[in-house]
């Protein structure tokens, strides 16, 4: 006999480099503004989009999550988790539908309404944008500022502005996604209260992840102790006397620089978001450069920005290719609670589902790759912890339960 539930579920794309308070209220908030008895949440295992290493494991990030309000906690594949903003959100929003039993995607915003978000996506999909896309590109923009500028000219200042804040750039992408797969699913913007994306300062209690990670670099614990749920913030304490946290890609950056010198300009081509000669000026600037700080502003430019220079030789560095992220591979559950459990008895999903190492084995070759990929990616960040992990975690973990 088939179930079929009537709750709703809702989803949440996210880093949660770490889980503060900012993303305890955005879990409670959707709950509470989309009636959704079932918060997904599709999180970013152990490297993240801005190019770098999330500064503790992904499971430990998954409890943090589950114990915030999550229900259910699922991998965002790591090529899709380390691209720019558009294939991100094309990660995200294709496991959230490939659910089979999502209602809303839930994403944050600075803008008013999530009306002016869907507008500007309807902005970027206008042909009438791309001839002055093309003239800001040929004129060496980035294509963020290309973008902008283009809207810009087309349709006035209101829209064009929405594209300079982070997180409606982000929204605006999923709203793309969703119609590009012709989703059922409704996108739900939840202002964001506080402080700014990548913002150093602090409001009330919200910091931003990157002013929190600071914290963790510094060992300002009483800061950090301010600006995060206890449970996530007990958990950060035992990581860090364990020599399990804070992680930093800067312990691997001789690793980084030798994988880099071995490559061929051909094998650069073949990563992704690597175009129009961009691998001529990586392969020239990794022959001098003695840090990845000096790589990163060697190559960057006008038109390349830096944290697409850090995606890049991220993915050089793990081995992610753009073939990696041309379908979704499967759908890797990493928590769940009672509700979550529940969830799974109603779900319809498009893809495999998978909890444990085991259930890989019989993968279609292209999926088996991807898995593979990731835990040769997670074997690298264990290089990365104040004392160096075993490897084979991601075979070994367990599916965390609360």
């Amino acid at each position: 006999m088939n179930l079929i539930s009537t709750e709703k579920t809702a989803a949440i794309v996210a880093e949660y480099n770490p889980f503060h308070n900012g993303h305890a209220r955005h879990i409670a908030r959707t709950r509470e503004l989309t009636g959704a008895e079932n918060i997904v949440v599709i999180m970013s295992g152990n490297f993240v989009q801005r190019g770098d290493c999330a500064v503790a494991d992904k499971f430990s990030r998954a409890r943090m999550a589950l114990l915030g309000g999550a229900d259910l906690v699922i991998e965002l594949p790591l090529p899709f988790a380390c691209a720019g903003a558009e294939k991100f959100a094309e990660g995200g929003v294709g496991l959230a539908d490939a659910l089979g039993c999502v209602d809303f995607l839930s994403f944050g915003m600075e803008c008013g309404s999530t009306d002016e978000l869907i507008a500007a996506a309807h902005a970027l999909s206008d042909p009438a944008v791309k001839p002055v896309l093309d003239r800001e590109l040929a004129q060496g923009k980035n294509f963020a500022a290309a973008r902008t500028q283009a809207v810009r000219e087309a349709y006035g200042d209101g829209i064009a502005d929405i594209l300079c804040m982070p997180n409606n750039t982000l929204a605006v992408e999923y709203i793309r996604a969703l119609e590009r797969l012709h989703s059922d699913i409704t996108p739900f913007g939840v202002m964001r209260e506080g402080v700014t994306h990548d913002s150093l300062g602090v409001f009330g209690q919200f910091a931003s992840a990157t002013a929190i990670r600071k914290m963790l670099y510094e060992e300002d614990w009483e800061s950090v102790k301010n600006y995060m749920p206890a449970f996530s913030f007990e958990r950060l304490l035992q990581l860090a006397a364990d020599g399990k946290m804070p992680a930093e890609l800067k312990r691997c950056e001789r690793a980084v620089l030798s994988r880099l010198r071995g490559m061929t300009r051909e094998q650069l081509l073949r990563l992704p978001d690597v175009s129009e000669g961009l691998e001529n000026r990586i392969f020239n600037s990794v022959r001098t450069a003695s840090s990845l700080e000096e790589l990163y502003a060697s190559i960057k430019s006008k038109r390349y920005s830096h944290a697409r220079i850090r995606r890049i030789l991220l993915s050089a560095f793990l081995g992610i290719r753009a073939v990696h992220s041309e379908c979704l591979p499967y759908i890797r559950i990493l928590g769940m609670n009672e509700r979550g459990r529940g969830l799974l008895s109603f779900m319809r999903p498009r893809l495999r589902l998978i909890s444990t190492y085991r259930q890989t084995l019989d993968l279609p070759s292209e999926a088996r790759n991807v898995y593979r990929l990731e835990c040769y990616a997670d074997d690298m960040w264990a290089l990365m912890t104040p004392q160096i992990q075993p490897c084979g975690s991601d075979m070994t973990e367990k599916l965390i339960v609360v």
